[in-house]
């Protein structure tokens, strides 16, 4: 499965992103993760075919993962951005439905990754 995301990009605070990720076949689950300049990666955003979805608290009514599973689409709106926000996002997938609302994301979990798209949120 190749897996690419598109749509980063420079914004200010306050502003608004989509990302978008293609997968090159269907999967059990397609996630969302970020890593900023001197942390370790963390998941961000998950959903699975039935669109059971998952948010770590940091984005949680701030960002939505939109699924279209007919495409092997996975988007994710990102609103009142933060400069917290800036980081590398990557794409994933997983062969297993292992994204569930009440499980934290791991990056161990998914097969597949992107190359990654850099969001900064600068003023």
């Amino acid at each position: 499965v190749q897996v690419t995301e598109s749509g980063g990009g420079s914004v200010q605070p306050g502003g608004s992103l989509r990302l978008s990720c293609a997968a090159s076949q269907g999967s059990g689950s397609m996630a969302w993760f970020r890593r900023a300049p001197g942390k370790e990666r963390e998941g961000v955003a998950c959903v699975d075919q039935t669109h059971y979805e998952y948010y770590v608290d940091s984005v949680k009514g701030r960002f939505t993962v939109i699924r279209l599973n007919a495409n092997y689409i996975m988007y994710l709106q990102m609103n009142l951005l933060k400069s917290e926000d800036t980081a590398m996002y990557y794409c994933a997938a997983a062969a297993d439905r292992v994204c569930q609302p009440w499980k934290k994301l791991e990056d161990t979990d998914y097969n597949y990754w992107g190359q990654g798209t850099q969001v900064t949120v600068t003023s």
